[in-house]
């Protein structure tokens, strides 16, 4: 009778209704950021105006600071220039008009004529103002390429 109730219980809790899915909250954090990565790629000055809240800043592993007018005037200029600029591996934690969301970004284009191809693992902190999400600040950190695969010198 044990073996049979835990059974159903198992069974209860991996059914889709019981799958955790994200809260409207989350959801619309995720759809900003997605948004948000749309618009740099396409050079989409006045939806960013509006995401990026007043006091914006992003920090580099440099330790490089960048404020939400310096970002806007990269955006102007379109340099640099993505090809590609997406977010994935996403997790969001919200505490009341608070998100926190880390994940990877991963961009390639040119810039100052050079090619790269680089993923950045991110800190996004987030507010609601009015009813909308926007990013406050952001801290990216460049992670490593892959290293090469080892040679033994054999053939």
């Amino acid at each position: 009778m044990l073996k049979s109730m835990l059974t159903l219980l198992v069974l209860a809790l991996s059914s889709p209704s019981f799958a955790a899915s994200p809260s409207a909250d989350e959801k619309a954090v995720l759809d900003g950021l997605h948004a948000a990565c749309e618009a740099f790629q396409k050079g989409d000055v006045a939806f960013l105006e509006g995401f990026l809240a007043d006091g914006f800043t992003q920090m580099d592993s440099a330790g490089n600071v960048t404020d939400r007018a310096a970002t806007l005037a990269e955006v102007r200029a379109k340099e640099p220039r993505y090809e590609v600029f997406r977010n994935h591996d996403m997790k969001v934690r919200l505490y009341g008009d608070t998100a926190v969301v880390i994940g990877i970004t991963s961009v390639k284009g040119v810039s100052g004529g050079s090619p790269f191809d680089v993923d950045f693992r991110f800190t996004d902190t987030l507010i609601k103002r009015d009813g909308r999400w926007r990013i406050a600040a952001s801290h990216i950190s460049r992670l490593p390429k892959a290293a090469p695969p080892a040679t033994t010198g054999k053939k």
